[in-house]
């Protein structure tokens, strides 16, 4: 008898599906058993499409032209800001719900428009504001040590992967929320850069700061599903030529230091690099004391404008919530959001890469270990807030330029928890990112799902 399919990569399961070898339908019975088990544990999932997924699942093997479904039968999950027809769109809080959604999410239709089954929907904190993910109904765990939060904002979608619940999941990256996950739990996560994924997901998009990613376990899975996403056509992942990598360990946020695990993470991506045939030089950009400044503005300015636009009444909120909405108000009536600080950015940061003729950069993907998984939706504004910044500094610089980033694991901590770097390149570079991730993957494998996960028993007969 097969043994079950969970484990498998989203590619072993599409090829499968195409070829006759597989039912989609026995693939998401197998992943929906899983995660039963499972998601007690990490609490990953705002809502499982158990008898949904699998008729989607039966759809899929009535399907004629399965060659032509990149992702045929992959089980999918989404994150809970993004409409799935059927559904209410959390947006991380029964307070910040919408309405049963009627109809999908362009993203959710490319996903099922490639065969994808959408098994679920993942947890994120409320509005998606912090690092951290829990709210009053569960907190949200990280397979490698369920002691230690799993990252936010797309917290649900990184715990649901490296246990083995999908393959791969769907996230959204406003201030590094695909990419604080993927380091904190030994996974890939790309931020497209902008205009490459259609956004649609309210009011202004954060300032036009959100992308839609994916988080994923090899670099081939990732390369398929950010194809369906983005629109395009599979291709394949071509060697890169040599190049030239920027090493910088400077954090973009003044008196946050970087902890040895995740400088010798950097050290031993460089030397992988190397041995790879490219050229690393250390450099750092510039990042301007004005750049955490707006940022900050930002980062409140759109939990008020998430409020706003869609109709959220304040006093509902988290006390947390409340506080960062407050003062996203006043940062707005004060002018300290400004779109030409965002773009002066942008134009420095791609001036960067471009005058010293670097081709990426490699820089840490956190300062520290993931923090502590408790109830940080009790506790006060300044304690998330610092907290999400002290250890993951590394990545809304990027948002605010809009350049693509991709978070790769290259080891383990001395604690156990996994350890990654992150890589950012100039506008369209996505490939180019995906195809020096595959180089790491190949010199040095990380192991694909948390110690002891997927925690699937053998079939029997």
């Amino acid at each position: 008898m097969q043994k079950s399919w969970v484990g498998a990569t989203a590619r072993e399961i599409s090829r499968a599906v195409r070829r006759g070898d597989a039912s989609a339908t026995q693939v998401v019975a197998d992943h929906l058993d899983h995660m039963a088990g499972a998601d007690p544990v990490v609490s990953a999932f705002r809502t499982v499409r158990s008898s949904a997924a699998i008729v989607e699942a039966e759809k899929v093997d009535e399907q004629d032209d399965l060659a032509n479904l990149p992702l045929a039968g992959v089980p999918v999950a989404v994150k809970e800001n993004t409409a799935v027809a059927g559904l209410p769109v959390w947006n991380g809080s029964a307070a910040a719900r919408t309405e049963v959604a009627e109809e999908d999410h362009e993203i959710v239709r490319r996903l099922r428009g490639a065969g994808a089954v959408i098994v679920g929907i993942t947890r994120m904190p409320e509005l998606g504001l912090w690092g951290l993910t829990d709210d009053d109904t569960a907190t949200t765990r990280n397979p490698w040590r369920t002691d230690r939060t799993p990252g936010g904002s797309s917290g649900g979608a990184a715990a649901a992967v490296a246990s083995g619940m999908v393959p791969v999941a769907h996230g959204t990256d406003g201030l590094g929320s695909i990419r604080i996950p993927a380091a904190c739990c030994g996974l890939l996560g790309l931020k497209p850069g902008r205009d490459v994924i259609p956004r649609e997901l309210g009011g202004d998009d954060w300032f036009g700061l959100t992308e839609h990613g994916i988080l994923a376990t090899t670099v081939a899975d990732l390369v398929d599903a950010f194809h369906v996403l983005a629109g395009r056509r599979p291709a394949k992942l071509v060697p890169p030529p040599r190049l030239r990598v920027a090493i910088s360990t400077r954090s973009p946020v003044v008196g946050v230091r970087v902890d040895r695990p995740n400088r010798d993470a950097v050290a031993a991506a460089a030397r992988l690099l190397v041995a790879a045939g490219h050229d690393t030089v250390a450099a750092d950009p510039v990042y301007p004391t004005s750049l955490v400044r707006g940022t900050l503005a930002t980062w409140c300015a759109a939990a008020a404008t998430s409020v706003s636009s869609n109709g959220i009444e304040p006093a509902a909120l988290q006390a947390r919530t409340r506080r960062h909405v407050a003062l996203g108000d006043w940062a707005l009536r004060k002018g300290y959001v400004r779109e030409t600080d965002r773009e002066s950015f942008r134009d420095r940061s791609i001036a960067f890469l471009s005058d010293r003729s670097f081709d990426l950069m490699i820089t840490p993907a956190l300062a520290g270990a993931p923090p502590a998984a408790g109830t940080w939706h009790d506790r006060p504004w300044r304690m998330s807030m610092m907290t999400s910044l002290r250890y993951a500094p590394f990545q809304a610089a990027w948002n605010v330029a809009g350049l693509p980033a991709l978070v790769v694991p290259v080891g383990v901590r001395p604690d156990g928890l996994p350890v990654a770097v992150q890589l950012v390149g100039p506008p369209g570079s996505e490939m180019s990112l995906l195809a020096v991730a595959g180089q790491l993957e190949a010199a040095a494998p990380w192991r694909r799902h948390a110690p002891s996960w997927p925690r699937t028993p053998e079939p029997t007969g």
